[in-house]
């Protein structure tokens, strides 16, 4: 806020035949009062035109003509509105790209998952425990937890197995049936001699499936969710084809 001040000011007529009364002048503060303050002062019709005086902090001053008038008026000047705009939308848009990076985790799909799973006889006979996956491509829950089980593979694949088996592949009859496999997704904890210590199925927290992971990683002799389960596609729905590669372990 400005502040106002009103002096009236006079000159004795002895100051080199000068007598000049000066009408009042006015004080007023600038946006940031401890920085500029601009003086104005007007003087009677003998004189031509008004000048102003700014009067600076660090004691220098300056000259200005009523042509600069509104620049040295004292009043803050208005904010570029395009430019707040436009840093407001940046903001909202990086905000938002932030939130969907680390929820929705663009990318990731089952054929990922698939493509850098270990084969099941491999995982079985190198001596690491393993975690298998049955699943399907159109089970819905399956492709929801794609991007938490690939992070999970990217954190253990040093010390755990990462198996993918698609029950629409005849080929894994005989573990579907090993496993008991009645809902996908359906993971199975194996120990590092391939015996089963515990199964999760379905949509659960993703700290159900980190847990046990990182009881196998650890050689624990058991997990902490041995047996749970959610909300799965029934494997029931598996859509039977025969497999064309037999080095296939999807």
């Amino acid at each position: 806020m400005a502040a106002r001040l009103v002096f009236s000011l006079s000159l004795p007529s002895s100051t080199q035949g000068i007598n000049r009364k000066f009408q009042p002048f006015l004080l007023t503060q600038t946006v940031a009062p401890s920085r500029v303050r601009a003086l104005r002062c007007q003087a009677t019709p003998e004189s031509s035109e008004p000048q102003e005086k700014l009067v600076v902090d660090n004691g220098s001053t300056s000259e200005t003509s009523p042509a600069t008038k509104e620049a040295s008026s004292g009043f803050p000047e208005s904010p570029n509105r395009d430019v707040n705009r436009r840093v407001a939308v940046a903001s909202v848009v990086a905000a938002l790209a932030l939130f969907l990076s680390t929820r929705l985790d663009f990318g990731i799909s089952l054929k990922d998952l698939t493509a850098s799973a270990l084969p099941y006889e491999e995982a079985l006979s190198n001596g690491k425990p393993t975690v298998v996956e049955f699943y399907a491509d159109w089970c819905e829950v399956c492709r929801e937890l794609a991007p938490d089980v690939y992070k999970i593979e990217q954190q253990y694949k040093d010390k755990v197995n990462f198996v993918m088996l698609n029950v629409d592949n005849t080929k894994w009859e005989q573990e579907l049936d090993e496993f008991g496999v009645e809902g996908i997704p359906h993971f199975a904890f194996l120990d590092r001699q391939g015996n089963e210590e515990g199964n999760v199925v379905g949509r659960l927290p993703r700290q159900y499936l980190v847990e046990n992971v990182n009881a196998l990683a650890a050689g624990k002799q058991s997990i902490p969710h041995a047996r749970a389960v959610g909300q799965y596609s029934s494997a029931e729905a598996r859509k039977v084809h025969q497999v064309t590669d037999p080095l296939s372990h999807g």
